[in-house]
């Protein structure tokens, strides 16, 4: 009989039994919500930032301030002071929800200690970055936004160069694959696609999540592939490799370089955004600051978390290009399109594998489950034969 993808796809699927899919489709549709109310969650702490004048009144203290201190000072105030503000829903979002749909298991005092490291760091990068788009404001005049993808390139750059080796070891302890057949076959797999066998790495990242997760990190002399405990211990040799496989596409077809440029792109398009609604949007929330005072912080993060869910779908669809490349790498070069689709379906626990097509062009930044195992299964039969590979 020959092989059919479409009846292979759908046993991988419905494999996962109609409880776990239930579970699946709730999980993702609660998460495609948290979005829009995330927008409302920060409309709420502008108002009540500009209501009370908090940056106001910190303004007023810091007047003796040079104008760099005072402006970093505000924005790292307000990220810190807002985070703070918001820290029951972080905590319902990030914590009580992951435990109570099983994703998690970190107890609530490490999620908290994390969570503060996390505000802190936001705090000073951020307070940072927006310090250099406040100086664009003032020095370059009207067309400052033009000048904004540059400075987001260069931030993101920085940050990736530093992640590696002085932020992720914060939240996450990492280490090479320990000696024995895995580590063998992600050598290979390494030296195969050019990389050296140091920069594939093992994480505990079931410290945060029992998701069936790797990734990339970092970029030049920094870059590295680092893989979750959760996959090590949860899955095949096979699975592994195929995993391994899709990252290492990440790696060698340069996906970092082209997400630095979509992300500097989109950066003009919020800021120019933000300059043209911004006068309209300070005098809706009662606020009287103009663009290029940091007193009218707030309304700028809340234009931007506006926008960036408005850019959701086109950065979306970009992240999903990605991801269908780097399966197609897997593919190419580990030709496991079993592992590749066993591995797929543990995912489908925490992403939805159906969704509707709008479903998955707005909210999906991976192609859904079901097609990516179509296309792994398309490729068994086309390059698989019953014996084995051709």
């Amino acid at each position: 009989m020959a092989f059919d993808p479409a009846a292979a796809t759908a046993a991988y699927i419905d494999g996962l039994g109609p409880e776990a899919l239930a579970k699946a489709a709730d999980y993702t549709r609660g998460s495609e919500w948290l979005l829009l109310w995330g927008v409302v969650v920060s409309a709420i702490v502008t108002f009540i930032f500009v209501r009370f004048g908090i940056l106001d009144r910190l303004s007023a203290k810091l007047e003796r301030r040079r104008w760099a201190a005072r402006t970093f000072l505000l924005c790292a105030a307000f990220l810190l002071l807002s985070a703070i503000l918001t820290l029951p829903w972080d905590l319902y979002t990030g914590w009580w929800r992951e435990t109570a749909y099983g994703r998690t298991g970190q107890p609530l005092g490490d999620h908290l200690g994390q969570y503060a490291i996390s505000l802190l760091l936001g705090a000073l990068f951020g307070g940072l970055f927006f310090l250099g788009i406040y100086a664009l404001i003032r020095r370059a005049g009207k067309r400052w936004w033009i000048w904004s993808g540059g400075l987001a390139a260069l931030a993101i750059t920085a940050v990736l160069l530093a992640s590696p080796i002085l932020i992720e070891p914060l939240f996450n302890d990492y280490k090479p694959v320990p000696a024995g057949p895995v580590r063998d076959a992600l050598v290979v797999q390494a030296k195969e696609a050019g990389i050296s066998p140091d920069r594939i790495y093992m994480f505990d990242g079931s410290r945060q999540s029992n998701n069936f997760t790797a990734n990339v990190s970092g970029i030049g002399h920094s870059a590295r592939i680092a893989i979750s405990d959760v996959a090590l211990k949860g899955a095949s040799l096979d699975e592994v490799k195929a995993v391994t496989g899709h990252e290492i596409g990440h790696y060698v077809l340069g996906h970092i370089w082209r997400m630095i440029l979509v992300f500097a792109l989109l950066a003009v398009a919020l800021f120019f955004l933000a300059d043209r609604l911004f006068p309209r949007l300070a005098r809706l929330f009662g606020s009287n600051a103009t663009i290029d005072d940091p007193r009218g912080f707030p309304v700028m993060m809340f234009l931007l978390s506006l926008f960036s869910l408005l850019a959701l779908p086109v950065q979306n669809y970009l992240v999903r290009t990605g991801e269908s490349e780097a399966d197609a790498y897997s593919l190419r070069t580990a030709n496991l399109p079993d592992a590749l689709a066993s591995a797929l379906v543990k995912t489908a626990e925490y992403r939805s594998p159906r969704p509707n097509a709008v479903e998955e062009f707005v909210f999906y930044s991976h192609p859904s489950v079901e097609r990516r195992v179509r296309v792994a299964m398309e490729w068994k039969a086309k390059h698989v034969s019953p014996s084995g590979p051709q």
